[in-house]
């Protein structure tokens, strides 16, 4: 099994604790000890929140290609009260996007998910219950949780989801036992809108256009987000990628355009 960058983590705040006690005495070693602790839970808790580090496992959040394409993803659908109309707006520019659905609300709205299949679009997991204790689950219950988000959406569309994106995109050495069982691809982003916090459009477009590459995933939401303002959001990102001439893929698709390194 590959080593992950979490258990060279630990290896090091290992050598370094054992060192640091031969080497130094009384106060000065608590002290050193106490910020090397400090330092590496500190490095450990932020690669629970980004993704894109890869300390626990490979998270997708970018492919090698020198194209210039990008992938647009929502989470935490199908919304009955903003979906249909962010559909409407991307039927009318021709995009296909990657949506992460929520297994519960996949059941409640079997007719939207399969709406968004029929137009070209592709369902992900986005766990059952999208619990904020989620990564607080052991092995078996995370499981059975993305087990019965799978279902829910083989049933109603017919296809199995190949990616995975966690709540929040949380991560930890389970998330990649887990999906590592059953065959799935953990999808985090490499841009994220921060579509919820309510911020303008300008400040959105203004962060996408810091980090805006070929190959990128950009994660936004469909779920939990006003229609109009989901609408205006989306459509102004869509023109921004039009003028610099990038054009969106489904997440399968900007897979499959991965260079050799």
């Amino acid at each position: 099994m590959r080593v992950t960058r979490f258990q060279l983590l630990l290896a090091a705040t290992a050598v370094l604790a054992v060192a640091v006690f031969c080497l130094s005495a009384g106060t000065a070693r608590w002290i050193m000890l106490s910020l090397l602790f400090t330092a590496s839970g500190l490095a450990a808790g932020l690669g629970v929140s980004f993704p894109e580090w890869g300390l626990f496992g490979f998270s997708l959040c970018r492919v090698r290609t020198m194209q210039k394409v990008v992938s647009l993803t929502f989470d935490d659908g199908p919304d009955p009260a903003s979906t249909p109309a962010l559909l409407d707006l991307l039927a009318r520019r021709g995009v296909r996007a990657t949506f992460f659905c929520v297994g519960r609300h996949v059941a409640s709205h079997r007719d939207l998910v399969r709406r968004i299949a029929a137009e070209g679009h592709l369902i992900g997991n986005h766990s059952f219950a999208h619990s904020r204790g989620t990564n607080l689950f052991g092995d078996a219950r995370l499981r059975a949780d993305i087990e019965l988000a799978q279902q829910e959406i083989t049933r109603t569309v017919g296809r199995t989801p190949e990616f995975f994106r966690p709540p929040m995109m949380l991560t930890n050495p389970r998330i990649f036992r887990v999906t590592r069982a059953l065959s799935l691809t953990v999808a985090g982003c490499a841009i994220r809108c921060y579509d919820l916090r309510g911020g303008s459009a300008q400040e959105m477009l203004a962060r996408v256009q810091r980090r805006l590459r070929p190959g990128v995933i950009i994660a936004m939401h469909d779920g939990g987000v006003p229609a109009e303002r989901l609408v205006n959001l989306a459509g102004q990102l869509l023109d921004k990628l039009d003028t610099q001439g990038y054009r969106c893929l489904r997440l399968d698709e900007l897979v499959a355009c991965e260079e050799p390194a």
